[in-house]
């Protein structure tokens, strides 16, 4: 008689339906992310909580949500991380479908920016990007599957609502999007510090073409794959014997520079 098979753990079955492509859903928290989450017609809401205060606050923008649950805020029960500044609010929702690189990306007539996250997790980091990103109008946040911030109610409420209306895409493979970028032709720039190329420099030397800016996690930068399949690494120039900036202000000084590039 060979052993009755064991019955998988709970979670062991959610794990195994998550890396199978079923949806996971995330909790957003905080009245900026929530509102602009409700207000999102791509976005599917499952389950609103708020203490009477914050519906107070959110106030037509629950019209476009599920039933609110009012709930006492000595005993706010959303199954946040204790740390979490939620403000009263929060809501169960599922990840955001932006598409492919393929649709979301193809230039057409325009000649537009993108951002590439080669390994960056911290998802303050990737939501500062994505305001950064939005503000300075590009088309999409790309990082990999792997080693790279998903969707969280840290990154959703450091974005302040950008993560609702700024395409984040994340990839099975980054040099293979990198790579489709190229032929539909973007000029790829990686950000390094001590390259030999400015940025400044290269976009003068550049016509308005499709234009995408690389930028690595803090301290190891650039994997070497990424590097090599971008055109040319450039640097952002600084005025004193050392210089170093966060990613997400290195994505901030890079989208400006190249939005007043492409608006000359």
């Amino acid at each position: 008689m060979g052993r009755k098979p064991q019955k998988k753990p709970a979670w062991v079955v959610e794990k195994e339906k998550s890396r199978a492509g079923q949806p996971e859903t995330v909790w957003l928290f905080g009245l900026h992310a929530v509102r602009d989450a409700l207000l999102n017609p791509r976005r599917e809401k499952l389950r609103l909580i708020v203490t009477k205060n914050a519906a107070d606050r959110l106030g037509e923008a629950l019209a476009e949500g599920p039933e609110p649950e009012i709930a006492d805020p000595r005993r706010f029960p959303a199954p946040l991380d204790p740390q979490s500044v939620h403000q009263g609010a929060a809501m169960e929702v599922r990840p955001l479908d932006w598409g492919s690189v393929s649709e979301l990306c193809a230039p057409g007539d325009a000649a537009p920016l993108i951002v590439l996250l080669d390994r960056v997790t911290d998802p303050h980091n990737v939501g500062a990007v994505l305001r950064s990103a939005e503000v300075f109008g590009a088309r999409a946040v790309i990082a990999p599957h792997r080693h790279s911030a998903p969707e969280t109610g840290a990154l959703a409420k450091t974005a302040s609502g950008a993560l609702e209306r700024q395409p984040y895409l994340r990839v099975p493979n980054l040099a293979n999007a990198m790579n489709a970028l190229k032929e539909m032709g973007y000029f790829l720039a990686g950000l390094d510090g001590e390259a030999e190329h400015t940025l400044d420099g290269t976009l003068a030397e550049l016509p308005k073409v499709p234009l995408g800016l690389a930028l690595g996690a803090e301290g190891p930068g650039l994997r070497e794959l990424t590097r090599q399949t971008c055109h040319r690494l450039v640097r952002i120039p600084f005025a004193g014997a050392f210089g170093s900036l966060n990613v997400s202000n290195a994505a901030a000084v890079s989208l400006y520079a190249a939005r007043r590039h492409h608006d000359v």
